[in-house]
């Protein structure tokens, strides 16, 4: 069993005090759902440097949420891998497209700073089981974020 978690934090907390109201508590099902094809406008929410579960290449992942209207606070994913040119020519348009240009790839983990929240058109294709997320361009959308529900989001 892995132990990727830490409880180092808990130090001395009884969570006994809780289990109570943890008892009685019911369980709220929700259900979403997919957000459907199409171009949206979206905030980049988190860029991370990380590793592909299936295969270990290096990605960078990014967590992008929906603007408005209809799917507010929803989020779309995108994994740009380093496993070929192509792979890096794709991920080097779109830090064009994010408005951060570098020469070497060495330099992005100084850089992923710059990718949060900027706000983009993407569009969202399904095929087969496959979810693809294509940036189109970067867009500039003022005061919308005063408009965005936090609420709604399902995370």
């Amino acid at each position: 069993m892995s132990s990727d978690y830490d409880t180092t934090g808990i130090g001395d907390i009884d969570l006994t005090q809780f289990d109570d109201d943890f008892s009685e508590a019911e369980v709220e099902e929700r259900e979403f759902e997919d957000v459907p094809d199409g171009k949206y406008q979206v905030k980049v929410d988190k860029v991370e440097l990380t590793k592909a579960q299936t295969t270990g290449n290096p990605m960078l992942k990014w967590t992008l949420k929906i603007l408005g209207p209809k799917y507010a606070g929803r989020l779309l994913w995108r994994n740009s891998m380093f496993a070929s040119k192509e792979n890096l020519k794709w991920l080097k348009t779109d830090l064009h497209t994010c408005g951060v240009d570098i020469d070497k790839l060495s330099e992005l983990p100084a850089r992923l700073g710059d990718l949060l929240d900027v706000t983009l058109e993407v569009t969202k294709r399904t095929k087969g089981e496959n979810e693809n997320i294509y940036f189109n361009r970067r867009i500039v959308v003022s005061d919308l974020d005063d408009a965005v529900d936090d609420s709604l989001a399902p995370f």
